[in-house]
Parts: C-alpha cells; structure tokens; sequence
C-alpha cells in the first residue's frame, strides 16, 4: 500500500507538472459547459443532461490522452526496466499510476461543480439525478482509465497507446448501437457489455447496482491485464 501511495503521488504531481493535464482539463471544461448551457434540458427541466450526456463521450476520448503516457512513455524512455527491478510488486505500479490518474478524473468532476451550483442559484434542481449522474460519470471515468493504462502497458509508442485505448473504449461504448441490429435475445446479451447501457439510468437518478458493478468489473478487467501486460515485459 506504502508504494502504491508514493506511485499514485508522483503520477498525480506529474500531472500538475505538465501542460497537458491543464489543456485536457480546460478542453473538457469548456466543451461541457458549452452543451450545459445550450442544452433545453438545463432550462426546462433545471438538470445537467446536457453536460452528463457530453460528458461521458468526453471522458472516453480524454481518457485515452490522460493515460498514453503513464507506461508507454516509461518503456520508451528505458525507465520501465527500472521499474521492474525495484522492489516494487507490478500489481502496485499499476494500481499506483491509475489512482495517480484518477486524481486528475476527480480533479475534472469537480470543476464542473459550479453547474448545479447555477441550477440551485437560479431554480430548484433535483438533486437526486445531479448526484447519480456525478457517480455514473466517476465509475465511467474510472473504467475509460483503467483501458487506457492496459494499452499504454502494450506499446512504447503514446500515439498508438491512444488509438489501440480509444478503439477499445468506444468500441465498448457504441456496442449498444449493433445490438439494435441482432436479434433481440442477443441484442440483450451484447447490451449487458456496452459503456453506454447503464449510464441512462444514472442520468435519470437510479443507482442500478448492477451498473456499479459492471463499471468496477471493467475497471478490475482492465487493471488486471494491463498487470499481467507488466509481468510479460519483465520476462520478456
């Protein structure tokens, strides 16, 4: 727990320490707020669709952008070897760069605050939708993350760590479209994997526990093989 820690607080300083962080965070910042506030939903129903809606496909792409560097660039740079002779388990290298990630994540949600910060101003928001949308885009956050630090663990180049990430993530997202188009038996069952079957639901304001579990089940998915990525480097 002690390395993990230590990892996750060099990884979320470094992040502070480089551009990128600030222009993905002011990107993400801007695009959202631009779809809160031309959204009808935010004046007729006094909610963030708009934004929760924008957000989640946001996430997916800046996902892939926040992590292509976390292991790719280790590897390239030839610091990864030193890595991995370290004293330090793979599993605890890996958990401490996506907690170091999921800092900037929850850093992102955070500055969007001030949007049901507005609604609450100027109407009379429910707040019981507000706060599952806030869960569903953190779980989803969480989940595009632990994809993007697998395909940083496959390659040394951060380019091809960004394509092979957002390929996975919205092939995961937009499985739910080619259900459509199969029979309904196993339209339901290709649904069950889609990134975008159960975030309707947070948006509406239910907390369907099978959508948390399926969020953290692709999180631990992710995370667990881009540990086993680690461990084939080491005896490769």
């Amino acid at each position: 727990m002690r390395n993990t820690t230590i990892i996750a607080l060099k990884e979320f300083k470094s992040y502070l320490a480089s551009p990128m962080a600030y222009i993905v965070i002011g990107i993400f910042l801007v695009l959202t707020g631009v779809f809160f506030a031309t959204s009808p939903d935010t004046l007729i129903e006094t909610s963030i669709k708009g934004f929760l809606g924008s957000g989640s496909i946001l996430l997916l792409l800046f996902a892939s952008v926040l992590t292509m560097r976390l292991l790719a660039e280790e590897r390239k740079m030839g610091t990864l070897e030193l890595l991995l002779t370290a004293p330090v388990r793979d599993s605890e290298l890996i958990l401490g760069k996506f907690v170091g990630s999921l800092g900037i994540l929850i850093v992102m949600l955070v500055l969007t605050f001030y949007y049901p910060i507005l609604l609450r101003l100027f109407g009379d928001p429910d707040m019981g939708p507000i706060t599952a949308g806030y869960l569903g885009l953190f779980l989803l956050g969480g989940a595009s993350l632990a994809v993007g630090i697998f395909a940083s663990s496959l390659t040394s180049n951060q380019i091809v760590a960004t394509v092979v990430a957002g390929g996975i993530l919205f092939a995961l997202y937009f499985m739910g479209m080619l259900a459509s188009f199969l029979p309904e038996a196993l339209g339901k069952f290709v649904n069950f994997f889609s990134l975008s079957y159960y975030f309707p639901d947070f948006m509406r304001g239910i907390i369907d526990t099978r959508g948390v579990i399926y969020y953290l089940s692709i999180t631990a998915l992710f995370l667990f093989l881009a540990i086993r990525s680690l461990e084939n480097s080491r005896w490769s």
